[in-house]
């Protein structure tokens, strides 16, 4: 039996999804990954949750993707398919977000970095602690933020968003909210709490009226978002086969500077 790595609290009006790895900064496995979209499918059937807020354990969001596992993948025979596999499993769940009909709260608790950064921008209203941080270091690791990318130009514009991907910088809690990232911001032992009583203040809507407005928001303006998203995780699982991204990675793991080919 596979180790729960998500916790899911129903408290209506609101589910919450905890991302419960805090020793490995809730980095996204695999298992984490097919565990969170399990958690939506969940809430989707728990008529009385009108709203997911969703959240990390401990004083991390999520750093982004577990890349000591994607290290170990490296050192097989043949990772390819393996590479392929691992971004379609991350566009599936970013998808199911963005198509999900309840509203979608990230309380941001803490960094949110790499793929974490695709699991807020997938969600609907950011609340934010005050020492919260975001970044997308993918240069760094000589890989592609296949999905951040589209889902940041959709967010705040491919100026801003073309600034933060290349330059791989992380911002602090009040630069992310002038882009628009961070819609609130709240002393740090407040931000589930705030979430919470967003939650609350959804459940007095309609709900059909919030799930077509997230259609028309996520599917009609966002029509290319889909098509994007395919696109980005097939160069994400790309630029995982490369020399860069060997390096950049197996530099993260033993704790040194990268060597660039």
């Amino acid at each position: 039996m596979s180790t729960a790595i998500v916790q899911v609290k129903t408290h209506p009006p609101a589910g919450t999804i905890v991302l419960q790895r805090p020793e490995k900064r809730n980095a996204l496995s695999r298992q984490m990954l097919a565990q969170i979209s399990q958690a939506f499918m969940d809430l989707h059937q728990e008529k009385k949750v009108r709203a997911v807020i969703l959240t990390g354990a401990g004083k991390t969001f999520c750093a982004g993707m577990d890349l000591h596992e994607i290290h170990a993948t490296a050192q097989s025979n043949d990772p390819h398919p393996q590479w392929l596999e691992d971004s379609q499993l991350y566009r599936r769940l970013i998808e199911q977000m963005l198509q999900f009909p309840k509203p979608i709260i990230a309380s941001v608790n803490g960094p949110a970095l790499g793929g974490g950064v695709g699991l807020v921008l997938a969600s609907d209203i950011v609340v934010a602690g005050m020492s919260a941080t975001l970044g997308v270091p993918a240069p760094y690791r000589g890989m592609v933020a296949g999905m951040a990318a589209p889902l940041m130009a959709f967010r705040i514009g491919a100026g801003p968003a073309a600034h933060l991907l290349l330059t791989g910088r992380t911002i602090d809690a009040p630069e992310a909210a002038r882009l628009n990232i961070f819609h609130e911001l709240v002393a740090d032992d407040l931000v589930w709490a705030r979430a919470n009583e967003l939650a609350t203040e959804l459940a007095k809507t309609a709900q059909e009226s919030i799930a077509l407005t997230k259609r028309v928001m996520n599917e009609t303006v966002g029509e290319h978002l889909t098509t994007l998203l395919a696109a980005g995780a097939a160069a994400e699982a790309t630029s995982k086969t490369t020399e860069a991204a060997q390096e950049g990675v197996a530099a993260f793991v033993e704790k040194r500077d990268p060597t660039w080919p």
